[in-house]
């Protein structure tokens, strides 16, 4: 028998992963990657165990699943139902393909109120179109049997109990089944966060279906939306100046200070003098320039540059405008 594990790389997958393969049961992990969660842990966790993985973009439909959430939306922009059932249909999409019998995952019951009560696995199950091979080992015994378990490929009772929030049980069986190192708890994903979900809700506002490199420049920088068709995106440090350059695309203004240690800022969509002046005043006061000090601001823009000559301002005369 052969498992597919949708496999995040935290503690609960991998303890899944070893639960079904302490039963003899050939395990290939998975992890579908977007924009919003990399696989970078799965990676490692996978190489520690020895355990083989795939890593698969799911970008195109994750993004409508991100728009528009049939059943809405968490604290933030994470859209955790909808998001859970197309990885595991994604995941019994593959069956045939990977000679594998049925899905894994390490999803423990009650463990985030929203999105893993009774209700919310049940829902999630029913809409991956593969319900009755979808097993979750680490609180199988105390949800309704699945084909696996009714067959006799995996026997229920060495299956486990887990509930609610506590991770002492993951953390003994951990210890029990010789797992070190495991990563903390938490993080991942970046639709849980407050600020980037700000960032996001506006991007989809002005552009309901913007590429990769718009969802990466969400990523750094401070944000400024200083009118409804123009943004901005202000480095923090050299890395971030870096970056932002090099994710510049074609209509986008690039400003940054000649003299003085400052950001790099990205300007996109309306550009009229009255906008680039504002964003040279941005530029100038997120510079170490003093203030009142006059900054000189380079302007790239269509392979040719100037310069706008501004007086550095306080941070706090443009936070109005920050996302």
């Amino acid at each position: 028998m052969k498992a597919l594990c949708v496999f995040s790389g935290g503690l609960d997958s991998m303890l899944a992963v070893e639960v079904v393969r302490a039963q003899g049961i050939e395990v290939q992990a998975l992890f579908f990657e977007t924009p919003f969660f990399g696989s970078k842990k799965a990676v490692e966790s996978a190489r520690a165990m020895g355990l083989p993985l795939r890593v698969l973009d799911l970008t195109d439909r994750h993004m409508e699943v991100v728009r528009a959430p049939r059943h809405g939306y968490g604290g933030n922009m994470n859209p955790c139902i909808d998001c859970h059932a197309l990885m595991f249909r994604a995941a019994g999409e593959r069956l045939s393909r990977e000679g594998a019998d049925f899905v894994i995952t390490g999803e423990v019951l009650g463990q985030r109120p929203m999105s893993q009560n009774r209700n919310a696995l049940d829902l999630v199950a029913s809409e991956s179109g593969i319900a009755g091979l979808l097993l979750r080992p680490l609180s199988a015994r105390l949800l309704p049997a699945t084909v696996p378990e009714k067959e006799g490929w995996v026997k229920r009772d060495l299956l486990m109990d887990f509930q609610g929030r506590s991770r002492k049980p993951q953390m003994a069986l951990a210890d029990k089944l010789g797992i070190p190192g495991y990563p903390s708890p938490g993080g991942g994903c970046l639709l849980t966060e407050k600020a980037f979900s700000r960032r996001l809700k506006d991007l989809l506002f002005t552009r309901p279906h913007p590429g990769t490199r718009e969802i990466e420049l969400l990523k750094l920088g401070r944000h400024f939306r200083t009118d409804s068709g123009t943004k901005l995106v202000v480095g923090r440090n050299r890395r971030e100046n870096e970056a932002i350059r090099g994710l510049s695309g074609g209509g986008d203004v690039l400003l940054s200070t000649r003299s003085t240690p400052g950001p790099t800022v990205l300007v996109s969509g309306a550009q009229g003098e009255e906008s680039l002046h504002l964003a040279a005043r941005i530029t100038g006061a997120y510079s170490d320039a003093a203030t009142g000090e006059t900054v000189a601001v380079r302007v790239e823009a269509d392979g040719e540059e100037r310069v706008i000559r501004v007086r550095a301002g306080e941070k706090g005369e443009f936070r109005r405008f920050m996302l």
